[in-house]
């Protein structure tokens, strides 16, 4: 066997650096992986040697994507999604491969995660990565391909499509709702501490400066089943609360802010065919859904 030319790629060198380009730290993309630092590191220069490009820079934040890094990472998606295509057997035209789509939890587990399932069924050769995260993922870092984020993007090369408008409210059980619309002092469920500044929790924390946190949780799903139990009242998008069995709607006379929602893809992804098949199917689902939120 001929030994490899230098400027040959590697696919094991491309892999490797698309979760490096993804996860953004050698820690990150070796827990992934399953392998040590030395061999991202070494894998990252094969590739680098490769090319004759530099692939990325070193930051206090962790490893940036130069320009040519961003084409790599583009080019190194594409080869995965092909590969995974390539496993299934010849293509019936149908979109294939894995679309990878980041939101937030409450958003992932109280309304995506049963919708989008679904897709797996109706498109055999198409796969859904759903990543439920708080922080807002880059997808010029290429951590997703579809990111449903709150509120305003102010991304680079992004299209942005609005969703909808969530709405948010006060709910409890029967006693629990009773007992506060009576005028006791409200007892609440709400984030814990590491996410106290969210916008839901500072709202909480600036017209509930006194209340009682009974029981804090890091997503709105949790806060919903601890409201289930009777801990107090959960402030939850209309989404959650209206869909969460023995909880109802609480008036406390004060009627929390509503939030946009928005779905963004890369400019440079809006016409690849298994990323648009999906980014068309959640607006739809949001479309359907669209009493559920207001």
């Amino acid at each position: 066997m001929t030994e490899r030319k230098r400027t040959d790629i590697d696919w094991e060198d491309a892999r490797i650096f698309l979760a490096l380009a993804r996860h953004g730290s050698l820690s990150a993309a070796a827990r992934v992986l399953c392998v040590n630092h030395a061999t991202i590191s070494r894998r990252l220069h094969s590739l680098e040697a490769s090319l004759g490009h530099k692939l990325v820079e070193r930051r206090p934040g962790g490893y940036v994507l130069t320009p040519a890094g961003s084409h790599a990472a583009d080019v190194a998606g594409d080869m995965e999604r092909a590969a995974r295509s390539l496993t299934r057997g010849p293509s019936d035209g149908s979109p294939g491969g894995l679309v990878r789509v980041a939101a937030s939890p409450g958003l992932s587990a109280g309304f995506l995660t049963s919708r989008l399932a679904t897709l797996a069924m109706r498109y055999p050769r198409l796969d859904i990565d759903l990543a439920p995260d708080l922080r807002a993922v880059s997808l010029e870092r290429h951590e997703a391909d579809i990111a449903i984020r709150f509120d305003q993007p102010e991304d680079g090369d992004v299209l942005a499509r609005p969703l909808a408008t969530v709405g948010y409210g006060f709910y409890g059980i029967e006693d629990v709702c009773r007992l506060a619309e009576a005028g006791a002092d409200p007892v609440l469920v709400g984030f814990n501490e590491a996410d106290s500044t969210l916008s839901r929790a500072t709202w909480l924390a600036r017209h509930f400066p006194r209340a009682r946190m009974a029981f804090r949780a890091k997503d709105h799903v949790a806060h919903a089943i601890a409201a289930r139990s009777g801990a107090g009242l959960a402030l939850l998008p209309h989404y959650i609360g209206r869909t969460s069995p023995l909880l109802r709607l609480c008036d406390l006379g004060l009627v929390p802010p509503s939030r946009d929602v928005f779905l963004l893809v890369r400019r440079r992804d809006r016409e690849h065919p298994a990323i648009r098949v999906v980014a068309d199917e959640v607006i739809g689902m949001f479309g359907q859904a669209g009493d559920l939120f207001v």
